[in-house]
């Protein structure tokens, strides 16, 4: 996850065009509503076909994936039974049994939105937009509430310096960003009206539109908080694989082929450097997020938004490799496996498109200074 929208003189919220209510865009307004969907918004990996204004009904029941070797396929159906249906984008002409100038402008907008190298909420809006998409006011391009509640512990690390700004030490326990803007948005104390009004004259905009700068803060920190969220979790699998990982060197396979032992070198020592690396970021994040409540103003905020933002598509791209491989590891060895079958799961699904997932971290790591 370049920039969204172009710096001003004072803060805003960048906003795309509305989208149509008729015709395919109106898909867009159609907010998921099971929990299958929502698990979808919220993956890193995934993307509903169904959020694009397509003009093929059939395509918009597929969704896109990020598979093991991070290549884009389209999944048709996942299910228990019958595991998942996979094929190459450009085989589904083929498969639907069409071939007409509808789904071949379908396929030249879902080609260019296969190259994502995540398919998280945050990244494609960028990605969408960069297409001419409106997707600012689609549900199905926000994380669900479910998800949004799970990262309000996450989200108390922006929200406190903001209350206390404001009310004080006292109210610094705000339960999520929407209490906070309706606290905001109506304030009751005569003391926070006045820091309220030094806020807004500090980043130069009017008092009315605080709520809708608080808006914009909230939806750049919840992406933060949503990465960092996903970054526990895939550490300690991380760690997990790597230990597994190094059980091999004690096995005759390895011993006897040196050409083992240093794929298994390679593989340690590029996940260890991708974890330790993206963790670094994210400690920036932290440092460059408290910088601004030191020195409040216009430029110091859309600094930190436009880091934040920057990094948005090179965060999911990693996170996203890294959630797929370990999350097909764990699923694929849960019950145990031997040494042959560990090692070549390695070499053909571990080893395929790590290069690509370094080389990300290693380009934006040394990019923190926006």
């Amino acid at each position: 996850m370049p920039p969204a929208g172009t710096p001003q003189d004072r803060p805003r919220r960048d906003r795309i065009r509305p989208p149509a209510t008729s015709g395919a865009a109106a898909v867009l307004l159609k907010p998921p509503a099971t929990s299958e969907e929502d698990e979808a918004r919220d993956a890193l990996h995934i993307l509903p076909l169904s959020i694009l204004p397509l003009e093929t009904p059939g395509l918009r029941r597929a969704r896109l994936i990020k598979n093991v070797r991070l290549e884009t396929v389209a999944e048709l159906f996942n299910d228990a039974q019958t595991g998942s249906g996979q094929i190459g984008i450009n085989q589904l002409p083929k498969c639907f049994g069409l071939d007409d100038p509808q789904i071949r402008r379908d396929l030249r907008k879902i080609a260019q939105i296969a190259e994502a190298a995540s398919f998280d909420v945050y990244s494609l809006r960028l990605e969408l937009r960069r297409l001419n998409i409106a997707v600012d006011d689609s549900d199905a391009l926000r994380l669900s509430q479910a998800k949004r509640s799970e990262l309000t512990s996450y989200m108390r690390v922006f929200t406190r310096p903001l209350i206390e700004h404001v009310y004080g030490i006292q109210c610094s326990e705000i339960a999520s960003m929407d209490e906070l803007i309706r606290l905001f948005a109506q304030p009751d104390v005569e003391e926070a009206r006045r820091r309220l009004q030094m806020t807004a004259d500090r980043l130069d905009i009017p008092l009315q539109e605080i709520p809708a700068f608080l808006e914009e803060y909230a939806d750049i920190f919840l992406s933060l908080a949503y990465f960092k969220r996903c970054l526990d979790d895939i550490v300690p699998d991380v760690q997990g694989f790597l230990g597994w990982m190094a059980e091999l060197y004690q096995v005759s396979e390895v011993r006897r082929d040196t050409r083992q032992g240093r794929m298994l070198d390679e593989i340690g020592h590029d996940l260890t450097d991708i974890a330790t690396s993206i963790t670094g970021r994210f400690e920036s994040f932290d440092n460059r997020s408290r910088d601004f409540w030191r020195d409040i103003n216009p430029q110091s905020f859309r600094s930190i938004r436009d880091l934040i933002v920057t990094h948005h598509l090179t965060i999911g791209g990693v996170l996203c490799g890294l959630a797929v491989k370990m999350n097909l590891w764990k699923h694929r060895f849960a019950r145990g496996g031997g040494p042959v079958r560990r090692l070549e799961f390695i070499r053909s699904e571990i080893l395929p498109g790590l290069a690509h997932i370094k080389t990300i971290e290693q380009a934006s790591r040394n990019n923190l200074g926006g």
